[in-house]
């Protein structure tokens, strides 16, 4: 082999390397962005979170409110015993029934459904013992509700009822729950009426590394 057929074919090895190491470059640049995108979406809905009490009478479908709960039902739970059940209110006479018997509620006429987040007792582990989880649990998946609901452009809050004695004993006669089924929280979901805004919550005064 000549000298100009070596350098040739020295030359086509570099280019080769090259061109292999470009498609490399290019592929790690292609991860990084699609993971910064994919941080900064997750993010900005974070943020954008917020409580919503008003809402218009634009219909919330039943592919919406399984997507919420599909998101709901994606959160972690202690040793995935997932003692969580919900129960879809879209009765307008039993959201009216609840706003009065409710005291901070009165908003669910407006609303276009809302999901009663509640724990299960009957589920039980390996020792037939009911989870002390549940309430940890149920807010994981409130959360989860919560973000999706955001991220879908719906307005939702969380409204309490566990462990408000009074609340509890409301909604369980309203909607006839069975005694192991509690009631945590009640969310009123619907399309947001007007403009609400998101609150900065951060306080780096409540941020402590490595103790007090």
């Amino acid at each position: 082999m000549n000298k100009y057929k070596i350098v040739s074919l020295l030359l086509g090895f570099a280019l080769l390397a090259t061109l292999v190491r470009l498609v490399y470059v290019s592929q790690e640049e292609t991860a990084v962005q699609a993971v910064a995108s994919k941080q900064a979406t997750v993010f900005e809905n974070i943020l954008n979170r917020k409580s919503v009490r008003s809402y218009t009478d634009r219909a919330v479908s039943r592919e919406q409110i399984d997507t919420l709960l599909r998101a709901a039902m994606a959160a972690p739970t202690g040793r995935d015993m997932r003692p969580w059940k919900f129960v879809v209110v879209d009765d307008k006479e039993t959201l009216a029934a609840l706003a009065e018997q409710l005291p901070h509620h009165k908003m669910l006429p407006e609303a276009a459904v809302a999901i009663v987040v509640c724990g299960d007792l009957s589920v039980v582990d390996d020792k037939g013992e009911a989870s002390r989880n549940w309430t940890f649990d149920c807010s994981a998946a409130t959360e989860n509700l919560l973000l999706m609901a955001e991220a879908m452009g719906l307005g939702a809050v969380w409204t309490g009822i566990h462990p408000y004695d009074e609340r509890v004993t409301a909604v369980r006669s309203a909607l006839e729950l069975p005694e192991e089924i509690i009631p945590l929280n009640l969310i009123p979901i619907g399309y947001p009426k007007g403009d609400p805004q998101p609150k900065d919550k951060y306080n780096a005064a409540n941020v402590h590394f490595n103790g007090w």
